[in-house]
C-alpha cells in the first residue's frame, strides 16, 4: 500500500490497434480508478512476442499504446505508465515463480489451448508459460487489485495460487491480489458478428471500431453494422445486433440502456445506427485530439518513458530483492 492507497496493476499488449471494446471494457474504467488507487499501467510488450512480431512494428505499437493511455486521461505523473520490457524484474521474477508453478496448472489454461490452435506452427514455451509472466507482472508491484474480464479470471486465480503457495513456504512475501470487476464494464461485440467480441485481430476490419479511426470511417462502419430482423429497437437476447448497439450508445453517452430504448422508440434502424456512430465520434474526439498533440511532442513522451520505467524499476526491485533473499540467492555486494 502506497500513500495510504491500495495498489492496482493492469496492462495491455502492444499488438494490433486498440478497439472501442478495449476502451469501454477496460481503458475507460482505468481512468475512473486512477484517483482511488496507486496505479501501475504497463504496456506488456514482453507478452506480445509469444506470437511472431515485426520488430519495427512492435516498437511503433508500444509507443502508440503508451500515448493512448495518456490521451485517454491517465496522468503519467500520478500513475506509473511504463514498458514491461524496460523493467527486468518482470522476467527475473517470472523465472522464480515458474519454479513454484505446476505443469498441470499450466495445462489447464484455456487461453493456451486457444492460442495454440490459432498458431499451430509456433507453439512455443513462452505461449505455455505466459500465465507465470502475468503472475510476475502483478505480484512484482504487490498489487491489491487487478481489473479483469472473463477471459482473464483463470490467470488471476493461478496468480493467487502461486502467491499463496510461495507465502506458505517463505512467509508473508506477496500481497494476494483480488479481482476488480468494473461496475460499468461493457462487453462490446463485433459490428459484423454480434456473437463474437470486438477484437483487435478481427479479420473483418468493419467489425471493429479502432480508437484512432477517423469520423468518416467510424460512421461508415456503423452504417454497415449488422442489425436484426424486425423493426423494434429493444434490448433483447434475440436481437444481438441491436443489443450491442444499445450497449455502445449507453456506454458512450452515459445514459442507461432503458433510457436509450425510450429515446429511439419508433425510429428506424438507419437513424439509430447513425446516432450511435455520432455518439462514438464525439466520445472519442477528446482522446484523438490529445493523441495528436502527444504524437508531436517526442521529448515529452521520451521523458515519461524514462521517468516511469525508473519508478517501476524502483518498486519492482524492492519485491525482487525480498524474493531473492527468501529463496536463498546470494546477496549482492554493494
Amino acid at each position: 500500500m502506497l500513500d495510504g492507497k491500495k495498489t492496482l496493476f493492469s496492462g495491455m499488449q502492444a499488438t494490433g490497434n486498440l478497439t472501442l471494446g478495449n476502451y469501454l471494457g477496460a481503458l475507460k474504467n482505468w481512468v475512473t480508478l486512477n484517483e482511488e488507487y496507486q496505479c501501475f499501467f504497463s504496456v506488456v510488450d514482453m507478452h506480445s512476442i509469444t506470437v511472431r512480431q515485426d520488430p519495427a512494428e512492435l516498437r511503433k505499437r508500444a509507443r502508440q499504446l503508451l500515448m493512448i493511455y495518456i490521451a485517454a486521461g491517465l496522468d503519467p505523473e500520478k500513475n506509473c505508465i511504463y514498458y514491461q520490457s524496460h523493467v527486468s524484474g518482470h522476467a527475473e521474477l517470472s523465472w522464480i515463480l515458474s519454479c513454484f508453478t505446476y505443469m498441470g496448472e499450466l495445462n489447464r489454461m484455456t487461453q493456451f489451448k486457444d492460442k495454440a490452435a490459432k498458431h499451430a506452427d509456433n507453439i512455443n514455451a513462452g505461449l505455455f508459460t505466459y500465465p507465470v509472466l502475468m503472475a510476475a507482472d502483478i505480484l512484482l508491484y504487490q498489487a491489491d487489485v487487478v481489473p479483469v474480464g472473463n477471459d482473464q479470471r483463470q490467470h488471476l486465480e493461478l496468480t493467487r495460487d502461486i502467491a499463496i503457495r510461495f507465502n506458505n513456504i517463505y512467509g508473508d512475501v506477496f500481497t494476494i491480489p483480488e479481482a476488480y470487476y468494473g461496475k460499468h464494464a461493457a462487453r462490446i461485440m463485433s459490428l459484423q458478428d454480434p456473437s463474437k467480441k470486438m477484437s483487435k485481430s478481427d479479420e473483418n476490419p468493419n467489425g471493429s471500431i479502432y480508437l484512432l479511426d477517423d469520423p468518416d470511417t467510424i460512421m461508415r462502419k456503423f452504417k454497415r453494422a449488422v442489425t436484426d430482423s424486425g423493426k423494434e429497437i429493444i434490448y433483447s437476447e434475440d436481437k444481438p445486433g441491436i443489443r450491442n448497439l444499445l450497449d455502445i450508445y449507453a456506454s458512450m453517452t452515459g445514459c442507461s440502456v432503458e433510457d436509450a430504448v425510450k429515446e429511439f422508440d419508433g425510429k428506424g434502424y438507419g437513424d439509430f445506427k447513425m446516432a450511435v456512430g455520432e455518439a462514438v465520434v464525439e466520445g472519442l474526439r477528446p482522446l484523438q485530439e490529445r493523441y495528436v498533440q502527444l504524437s508531436k511532442d517526442k521529448a515529452y513522451i521520451d521523458q515519461i518513458i524514462k521517468e516511469n520505467s525508473e519508478k517501476a524499476g524502483y518498486f519492482a526491485s524492492k519485491t525482487l530483492r525480498k524474493v531473492q533473499k527468501k529463496v536463498g540467492f546470494p546477496v549482492k555486494v554493494r
